[in-house]
């Protein structure tokens, strides 16, 4: 398991390669929807599936060497709110432990468009996903191209691309938050603030 891990955490550094070093805190804090998924297991990103999400606000601490992503998705078959701050590793990539490990890097393409890009492995497989994140409520026609090329370089096709944009409004939510802090080496903890 710590083999396959490790991998794919390199995989990530190495792919992370072509980004920008350092995120810019003013380029990606605020509030954030998501507009398309992608993944080359689809049946993970589909409506109802595990880990479709749906991404409300990004902000970044202490330089984004703490992100903290605020988002829905399901858990127990409900819809429920998660914050989670992961430290930055090498390679500014995060590791996020939620339907397995998650290796997730945050890609900033424009003032309208962040798209993060993680590999799921829940122990089985692993799964390449995107999900493009916008300030407003869609892409322009050059940021959904941006989105598919980046789908393309991670081998994921673009009839795998989800609109979740259009399911955002039909979402159960939960008043429940689920606040989930770790650094690389502790243990995740939850703590739940109903």
């Amino acid at each position: 398991m710590k083999t396959v891990f490790l991998t794919l955490l390199l995989g990530l550094v190495c792919a992370a390669q072509e980004a920008p070093a350092e995120l810019d805190p003013s380029q990606v804090t605020g509030e954030w929807h998501t507009i398309y998924a992608a993944a080359d297991n689809k049946e993970k990103i589909v409506k109802g599936g595990l880990l479709r999400c749906y991404y409300r606000q990004i902000e970044c601490i202490n330089d984004c060497k703490y992100p903290s992503l605020t988002f829905y998705a399901k858990d127990d078959g409900r819809c429920q709110l998660f914050t989670e701050v992961r430290k930055r590793q090498e390679g500014d990539v995060y590791v996020i432990e939620f339907m397995g490990t998650n290796v997730l890097q945050l890609i900033y393409v424009s003032d309208n468009m962040v798209v993060t890009y993680f590999e799921n492995d829940d122990g089985e497989k692993i799964t390449k996903i995107t999900e493009g994140v916008a300030e407003g409520d869609s892409f322009t026609q050059q940021e959904l191209q941006k989105y598919q090329e980046l789908n393309n370089e991670r081998g994921i096709p673009d009839e795998n691309i989800e609109s979740v944009i259009e399911t955002v409004g039909l979402m159960a939510t939960s008043s429940k938050t689920i606040y989930v802090i770790a650094t690389p080496r502790a243990p995740v903890g939850a703590v739940d603030h109903s």
